[in-house]
């Protein structure tokens, strides 16, 4: 059972709230008492119900904001109407409410799930003075408890031995649990105060509570999946109370935060299921957590970021963006913005000059030191801004060690193709108004012309023809055995020897190499 006591008010706007929920069609009123004549010939509006406990209350001029205004709700639908009506009489006669004559409004709402009451009436008692009000919440939750019979030191011991058995490993997350409980937790001089209902209901001493400290909770694949599931329902709430509310209902988990109401600075997960407390941080920024606007709206911003830091920056790369955009979990891949699971082309400006500044990259990685290099390299990549690239002032080391490598090629007489051999250094030649060989593995230009290359070994040497040996040589001895073999004299032949030669080794003859030659 909840008893809420809303904000006091001197125009009763309680009465208009109540009213219009019943004009949508999701609230009723189930009570009008002590409003004398008002209602006998009719239905009264909000405006005759306001103005009648106007006038009730200025009988007492000192009090300002005289509207009392409470919510009855239990859990579900365990008490009936009926029932939790009965319950709110009892409740308000033990908080001064009852006495005879004090006007008295109550409504049933249906927009929730729950048995939900609403009572409207004024803090002014029908002989003039104020009902007493002092420590109002504390005395609010004792009478709730008196009503329903619960004995609220048991149900804080019960609900501490409880919190034990999570695992924390500070005072924050022991208070995250307790405060996830609907207690209110501080310490002070080594004393833990444990309050409900607007009263401390339990001491400890700090040094016990240190003793259940555990090691910290940490679950890479959790944090993951609890980082998925607060991104979802962040998105479909308006609100951290209603993110509160979603995560709470469908998954059994409370948002902690810390600072004030509308200024958080971090929060607390308390994971009931796994009875462990996860420091947020560790899941999902707290900027971000909080960051209730739509998909487009983020995408919007994102693209605004770069907007700026291309105005900034007018060079800046794909490769430095996404240093950037680390922070908003965000990144570009060939013109197209991703962030959380979704995409967005960027603006085709934008797409345009990254990718220029790309290829821009691309050319001052060779170090170009004159402007006829830098506008071959421009023509190669295709940059379109050859005055956006800027010059050496000298080229690297591994410019000098190419050039050394590439001497050494042409002084090679034994090479007769110099275009071969560059090639399987990396190198390609490009003829321009001079000639240049370039390495696009190494980043590397040189101008041959100006290094003073001969240029001619670079030109494709004519294969030399070899002379034809004649058909028939008195020296040769196949020749001689072609010779015999033409006259088809077999095996028998009288001048046999000449098959294999009269001159020749046998060994020679028996392992083939002399026919092989």
């Amino acid at each position: 059972m909840i008893a809420t006591i809303l904000p006091g008010s001197s125009n009763f706007h309680a009465v208009g709230y109540n009213e219009r929920k019943v004009a949508k069609g999701v609230a009723r009123m189930l009570e009008m008492q002590n409003f004398g004549t008002l209602g006998t010939f009719g239905k009264p509006t909000p405006d005759e119900l306001v103005k009648y406990l106007q006038e009730y209350t200025s009988q007492n001029t000192r009090i300002e904001k005289a509207q009392f205004h409470v919510a009855f709700s239990c859990k579900g639908h365990e008490m009936s109407e009926a029932e939790l009506l009965d319950f709110a009489h009892r409740y308000l006669t033990e908080m001064g409410y009852g006495e005879e004559g004090q006007p008295l409004l109550v409504y049933s709402h249906y927009d929730t799930d729950n048995t939900h009451l609403h009572i409207v009436t004024s803090r002014i008692a029908p002989d003039g003075r104020k009902i007493q009000h002092d420590h109002e919440r504390r005395r609010s939750q004792e009478v709730i408890d008196r009503i329903l019979g619960n004995d609220r030191k048991e149900k804080v011991n019960k609900d501490l031995d409880a919190a034990k058995q999570y695992t924390f490993s500070s005072f924050a997350q022991f208070k995250a649990v307790m405060t996830s409980m609907g207690y209110e937790v501080y310490q002070k001089d080594g004393t833990v105060f444990i309050k409900h209902g607007g009263k401390v209901q339990e001491k400890l001493s700090l040094t016990d509570i240190e003793a259940l400290y555990k090691k910290g909770y940490y679950n890479k694949a959790r944090n993951r999946q609890l980082r998925s599931i607060l991104k979802k329902y962040r998105d479909i709430s308006s609100n951290k109370e209603e993110l509160q509310k979603e995560l709470k209902t469908k998954f059994g988990i409370d948002i902690v935060f810390f600072g004030k109401k509308d200024a958080a600075y971090g929060y607390l997960l308390v994971d009931h299921a796994n009875k462990t407390v996860i420091h947020g941080a560790r899941v999902l920024a707290v900027g971000e957590l909080l960051d209730f606007a739509t998909p487009e709206q983020r995408f919007d911003r994102i693209e605004d970021f770069i907007d700026r830091l291309l105005t900034l920056n007018p060079k800046i790369t794909q490769g430095e963006i996404f240093q950037k955009l680390k922070k908003h979990h965000a990144y570009i891949k060939k013109g197209t913005i991703y962030f959380n699971g979704e995409s967005r082309p960027l603006k085709p400006f934008m797409a345009e000059a990254i990718d220029r500044n790309n290829r821009i990259e691309l050319v001052e990685k060779f170090q170009s030191t004159t402007e006829a290099e830098r506008d071959l390299l421009c023509k190669i990549f295709k940059v379109n801004r050859p005055d956006l690239v800027s010059l050496s002032s000298e080229k690297p080391q591994i410019h000098t060690d190419a050039i050394n490598r590439l001497k050494e090629i042409f002084a090679d007489e034994t090479i007769t193709s110099v275009r071969s051999s560059l090639r399987e250094e990396g190198f390609i030649i490009r003829q321009e108004d001079a000639t240049y060989a370039i390495n696009f593995k190494n980043h590397t230009i040189i101008n041959l012309s100006e290094e003073g290359f001969n240029l001619e070994r670079l030109l494709k040497r004519k294969p030399i023809k070899q002379q034809q040996q004649p058909k028939h040589s008195a020296n040769n001895p196949l020749s001689r055995h072609n010779k015999m073999r033409d006259h088809g004299e077999g095996s028998h032949y009288e001048k046999r020897e000449w098959e294999v030669g009269q001159k020749v080794n046998y060994d020679d003859i028996d392992d083939g190499r002399s026919l092989k030659r």
